[in-house]
């Protein structure tokens, strides 16, 4: 982090000393902008889209070793920037990220770069087109600078991926504490971030893959109302599931590309009077660590103050319908999901090429045992998915979402409240791809996942003993994505800006 320290203030300098009429209120620290103010700074011509992306550039050399990234596009990004300020002194400003430089997953697809989704049988395939989501932000003047590490294969919260990494130690790291984990499986977005190296970018998310690395980093995570974004040209988990996620440092710059993604207007933030919350503390509160209880019980209280009402909830079928649904339907779609996927963008490769070729040992054990033979799990033994899977699709995960439209409506609640993970960030390596650590960070963000409905992590500060981010997870009902985001600036007011990471 000192060669991001080191950047941003030899950059605040230049401009301040060479920008033509530049005064010192004027000045710009690129590692301290959102996508709000960084697109803002460029339209006023604080910084110059070439000066932010070359410093975000700086900014992740000095940085691989939090592995954020799997492809950087040096050449590309600069010149694109470049583009954009002649576009700028010309007068043309092609919408509202003009000239931001962001991120994208590796799973999503951007043109001209590769899309390996962090494993080896995809490094050759390189997409011809963007994928909708990206094509959005490019159409609204952004900078792609690169592509960000990920789970492999997205099948995992930890980002130890033993088959793509810029530097030893293995697996993506967090700025706020590099023995750390920056969550899964979007954990180079986050890192990238939470580092400062930009200001925003796109994940994906099955089960909370947005929400639970941005929640560990410090940033916001969006995960829409499943099919609010056109999610075709994404490496598949499941269609019934996967969704594109938009990352940043605030709820704010989340809001400014959600409206990019869907051609929308930016929600006001609300008022939190009047604003009903549900805590449902049997499932949603429970395995908590000392300092995510500490910092949930103060936002809470803070929340209070600021008029919102917390009401108490029951929701006794939810971890029925939940079980039923998660993981049939997940591991079962992850096998037609991919072979369709690989016939239809030409990557010369089958499922069992795939496979084969997966590095990390969890995924592995996951795909070759799980995935490829489509079985799924029971004390028994393994056995056929696809009976398990159709009930899923016909009972469970119906009854899933009738149970959470139910609940919102009989406590009149305008969402749940409750941590975005029980714990903050484990200890990165092997151990934190084990089954236990992922069914504990996916405990919150899954069933909402299952169900389709929108969900939003919040920065809730720092916990008081490891000084490591906690983040508050708000879920709402299927369609509410823009009130939810505008209760989440609201709480982000009220909660103020999480301190950033430091050297």
């Amino acid at each position: 982090m000192a060669g991001v320290l080191k950047t941003g203030v030899a950059l605040t300098i230049a401009i301040a000393v060479a920008g033509c009429a530049t005064t010192a209120k004027q000045a710009v620290n690129p590692s301290a902008l959102g996508v709000v103010e960084a697109a803002k700074a460029i339209r006023d011509k604080q910084v110059t889209s070439t000066q932010l992306t070359q410093a975000a550039l700086d900014r992740a050399e000095a940085n691989a070793a939090l592995n954020a990234f799997v492809t950087i596009d040096r050449t590309g990004a600069l010149l694109a920037a470049r583009d954009a300020d002649t576009e700028l002194a010309n007068g043309k400003l092609k919408g509202p990220l003009h000239g931001v430089p962001l991120v994208v997953k590796d799973n999503i697809h951007v043109k001209g770069l590769p899309n390996t989704a962090g494993t080896p049988a995809l490094r050759g395939f390189v997409p011809q087109q963007n994928a909708p989501t990206v094509q959005r932000l490019v159409d609204a003047g952004a900078i792609i600078l690169g592509k960000t590490n990920m789970h492999e294969l997205a099948f995992g919260i930890s980002g130890y991926n033993q088959a793509t990494f810029s530097a030893e130690p293995i697996g993506v790291r967090n700025p706020y504490d590099r023995n750390r984990f920056a969550g899964g499986s979007s954990s180079g977005t986050a890192a990238a971030i939470a580092a400062g190296i930009v200001p925003g970018g796109l994940g994906s998310d099955t089960g909370g893959s947005s929400r639970i690395p941005s929640s560990v980093t410090g940033g916001a995570g969006f995960r829409p109302t499943i099919g609010r974004y056109d999610n075709s040209a994404v490496t598949p988990i499941s269609h019934t599931r996967d969704t594109v996620g938009p990352m940043a440092r605030t709820v704010a710059d989340v809001a400014l590309l959600d409206a990019v993604l869907t051609a929308a207007t930016v929600p006001a933030a609300a008022s939190l009077k009047g604003v009903k919350l549900g805590v449902y503390r049997a499932y949603f509160f429970k395995n908590l660590d000392a300092d995510t209880t500490a910092v949930m019980d103060a936002t809470l209280e803070k929340l209070k103050k600021a008029g919102a009402t917390v009401v108490d909830i029951d929701m006794p079928d939810l971890q029925k319908h939940h079980g039923n649904a998660s993981f049939p339907i997940a591991l079962y779609e992850a096998h037609e999901d991919m072979v369709r996927y690989l016939e239809k963008y030409g990557t010369r490769q089958s499922i069992e090429s795939l496979a084969s070729m997966i590095v990390s040992e969890d995924v592995k054990g996951t795909y070759n045992g799980l995935v490829v033979p489509r079985k799924l799990p029971t004390p028994d033994g393994l056995i056929d998915a696809a009976p398990v899977y159709e009930a899923a699709m016909k009972q469970a995960r119906p009854a899933l979402i009738q149970h959470y439209a139910d609940t919102f409506k009989k406590y009149g609640i305008d969402a749940l409240v409750a941590p975005t993970t029980p714990h903050v960030a484990e200890v990165q390596g092997p151990d934190a791809s084990k089954l236990e650590t992922f069914l504990l960070f996916i405990q919150n963000t899954d069933p909402g996942s299952v169900a389709g409905i929108p969900g939003l992590s919040i920065p809730a500060g720092l916990g008081p003993t490891t000084r490591l981010p906690v983040g508050i997870a708000i879920d709402g009902p299927s369609g509410s994505d823009q009130k939810l985001l505008a209760i989440g600036m609201a709480i982000e007011k009220v909660l103020g800006p999480t301190p950033r990471a430091m050297p």
